[in-house]
This record gives C-alpha cells, structure tokens and sequence, in this order.
C-alpha cells in the first residue's frame, strides 16, 4: 500500500464538508462469489475507518448516502439487511465514535423506516450530542428532489410568497440545515465503484462542490485512497463561476 498522506499539503485547505456515495458492495461481494449483504457488512466496517480517518484529517462534516428512496426497489431481504446496519453499526462502533469526538445525525424521511433503525440512529444521536468533532451525517431514505421539494412545502405552508422566495430561503429548509451555518454545503463528493453520476445525492447543495470518481469498490476503499482523493481536491481550482485573479 502506497501512503499518500505525506502528499497532502498543508498550506492548501482541506475540504470542510464531503459527501460520499458509498457505491460496489454488491459488485464487491459478488466478485468473491458472496451474497450482496456480505459487501453491505463489509460496507459498514469501511465507514468506521473511514469516518475515523476523516476526524483525524480535521474535517468537519461527512455526509454519507447510506439509503436513497430509491433503494426501496431493491429485494426485500437485501433491503431488511440494510435497515438492519445501523443497529449493528451503532451498537459496535458508538464506543469508537464517543472516544473519537464524532457526532451522529441524520438527514432524510423518517415515515417508512423501520421503528428499530430509527430509534438506533435516535439513540447513537443522542449519546454522541456532546462530541464537539466532525459530524458523521447519514442520510437515510434521502432523496434529493425529494428534499427541495419538501423544502418548497414547508415555505408554502408557513404562508411564503413563492414568487419573491429566494436561494437562502430554500437552503434554510432543506434537510442539511440542520449542520453548523456556512458547511452545510458539500465542498467535495466522492463517490466510489466507478460509477460517475450524483444518483439523486444532494442535488441543491452540490451545485458548486467538487466531484471525485474512483474505481475503487467501497469495501476496497481505505484511509490511503481517502488520502488520495483529499490530494486530488487540493489540486482544484474552484473559481465558483468566476475568474482567478493572478
């Protein structure tokens, strides 16, 4: 394995707020002749690491696309099997998540979840409220049309007149205000398995973040590949629709 971190640059900001599309467990399981919730397992075990990495490296927030509401038309075991990660990733890793400094949230639809996955996601929120590091947010039966649209709703319904409303209007009510004021946006997204499309993933919010494809499986994808997507983002030129002044 090749150590990347020596490559990253201390004088170039990291990003404050990655978004990651965890994409490959079943193409990862398969592939070692396995049922697609092995990659699902194997899945979970990587985000630990990962979200642990990612405290270390000082970043702030790490959304992750954990189930989209899409996937509900994926086999019913596979999604019972997903549904049932949380519990299982909280009730292993909290200890780690507690000694680490990370907090837990949770960003998507609540109606339709299983009544187990949500008071496990309620219970890891609340035991890692006082944790002041990055924020591991999972976004759960998220989808991100799905988001503006409510958003728009909820203007409509606190009597808002849609003709005059305005971007900060929309971006208060998505479902990310509930991060810390000025990250709520994603600066980076990495998504994995090499896949290149958003599927749905924070629509509004990306429209300016950088956008990384690998096709390292996620299963696959360690702290030395994190490492190497940070290096590709500090090799960025984010101008935001403008011109860099020499």
């Amino acid at each position: 394995m090749i150590n990347h971190s020596n490559n990253l640059q201390d004088e170039i900001p990291l990003p404050e707020h990655i978004g990651i599309i965890m994409d490959g467990n079943g193409r990862w399981a398969k592939a070692q002749g396995k049922p697609r919730i092995f990659g699902h397992k194997a899945g979970m075990d990587v985000l630990k690491e990962i979200a642990v990495h990612g405290q270390h490296r000082g970043i702030k927030v790490m959304t992750v696309y954990a189930f989209s509401t899409e996937n509900w038309s994926r086999p019913i075991d596979e999604v019972k099997f997903i549904m049932s990660l949380p519990i299982d990733f909280y009730s292993k890793y909290i200890p780690v998540l507690k000694a680490e400094n990370i907090q837990i949230r949770m960003i998507g639809e609540r109606d339709g979840m299983p009544k187990a996955t949500l008071a496990s996601i309620d219970r890891a929120a609340r035991e890692t409220a006082g944790n002041t590091g990055m924020i591991l947010n999972f976004a759960m039966n998220y989808g991100g049309r799905r988001d503006i649209v409510l958003a728009v709703q909820e203007l409509a319904r606190t009597g808002t007149d849609l003709s005059t409303v305005t971007e900060e209007q929309i971006s208060a009510h998505l479902q990310t205000s509930i991060l810390p004021t000025g990250i709520q946006d994603p600066d980076f997204i990495i998504r994995t398995s090499g896949e290149e499309r958003l599927s749905n993933f924070l629509p509004w919010q990306s429209a300016y973040s950088e956008l990384y494809f690998t096709d390292v499986l996620w299963p696959d994808f360690n702290p030395d590949e994190f490492d190497l997507a940070l290096e590709a983002f500090q090799k960025r030129d984010r101008r935001y629709g403008g011109v860099k002044v020499k």
